[in-house]
């Protein structure tokens, strides 16, 4: 069944726990996730892509009877959205295909560290608290897992072989907004998150 998502601002300590926004605490033997763009000369360069958030397994553990997902380890969901994020000049674009890492390791997690060229400034926002919860509605509005997506017209979604592994709704306390109104969608084949092959997760974008 799916899985609600809340996020709410919080002065924890989030390091190694459930966050929405933040920085990723990724094992050092990771890296993060970059697109490589081209300048109009031709110069390319890594960009990387936003981290949306992680998931602590073991959480989701009582929210998942049907074993869908792993119940150990850290899933981490990045995602090419700046644009949708007010950062107007990102050169990436909802074609730009999302990342989902999962690791078996979640101890001794250090926030990844990456700061803005001209400020120093982290590039991360700050990272908000998480709470899961059940959910007896296939499709509905928010930020959710292992759903069905709103939008019955996505293209490229196949229902009875597809999952929205994580949804992506618009929210204007973060400035996020997909064009006039939209919805993100990571996407996974069932045969492939049964066989934890997150590589294979597509990026989808309904928008008005």
């Amino acid at each position: 069944m799916p899985i609600n998502i809340a996020t709410t601002p919080s002065a924890e300590n989030l390091v190694g726990k459930s966050h929405w926004w933040g920085a990723p605490d990724l094992p050092e033997s990771i890296p993060y996730p970059y697109e490589e763009v081209a300048d109009a000369d031709g110069t390319t360069y890594p960009e990387p892509l936003t981290f949306v958030c992680q998931i602590r397994c073991r959480d989701i553990a009582p929210l998942d009877a049907d074993n869908l997902l792993p119940h150990t380890g850290m899933l981490y969901f990045f995602a090419p959205i700046d644009y949708f994020l007010g950062y107007y000049e990102s050169p990436l674009d909802y074609h730009t295909p999302p990342c989902v890492i999962y690791s078996p390791n979640e101890d001794n997690l250090e926030p990844y560290e990456l700061n803005w060229e001209d400020t120093g400034e982290s590039i991360f926002a700050d990272a908000e608290k998480i709470e899961l919860s059940q959910s007896s509605q296939l499709c509905d509005d928010g930020m959710r897992l292992l759903c069905q997506p709103i939008h019955d017209e996505l293209e490229g979604f196949d229902p009875d072989n597809d999952l929205c592994l994580l949804q992506i709704d618009e929210d204007d306390r973060w400035g996020l907004r997909f064009y006039d109104c939209g919805t993100y969608y990571f996407v996974i084949s069932r045969k492939a998150l049964a066989e934890r092959n997150f590589s294979e997760v597509r990026g989808k974008l309904f928008f008005y």
